[in-house]
């Protein structure tokens, strides 16, 4: 199936292992709190166990140096699609408070990324994502 819309996450290639799984986890919590479309319905096994809904559509996670954050993070911005960010600062942070302050206390320019989500119309995110790779 196509999907018009697309959900993609960009996560610093350096990172460890741990760190990068941990940044895809907020950053997909994010897409799913805002755009409640993107959420199917609850699953049942034929037990009659429920489980939670999930995502309705793939999530392509993408990798990329600090520079490609970078460039991506302008492109997400200058067309006005829905932005996720994770930036260093909140590795050392123990709660969501912490973390809007952090992103909070640094310009858009400057922020120290290590991820980002984005959604939207699938030709913008393309556009948006074009030159990265998914992640190996």
């Amino acid at each position: 199936m196509r999907f018009d819309t697309k959900i993609g996450i960009v996560v610093r290639e350096d990172l460890a292992v741990w760190q990068k799984l941990n940044v895809t986890a907020f950053l997909a919590s994010a897409i799913a709190g805002e755009a409640e479309e993107v959420i199917g319905q609850p699953y049942a096994d034929k037990s009659g166990n429920t489980y939670l809904a999930m995502f309705r559509q793939p999530v392509l996670i993408y990798s990329a140096d600090a520079e490609g954050l970078i460039r991506t993070h302008t492109r997400a911005l200058s067309r006005g699609l829905p932005t996720a960010v994770y930036i260093e600062e909140m590795f050392k942070t123990g709660h969501d408070d912490d973390n809007r302050a952090a992103v909070q206390a640094v310009l858009a320019d400057e922020l120290p990324l290590v991820g980002l989500a984005v959604y939207g119309p699938r030709n913008a995110i393309d556009k948006t994502l074009k030159g990265l790779p998914l992640h190996p």
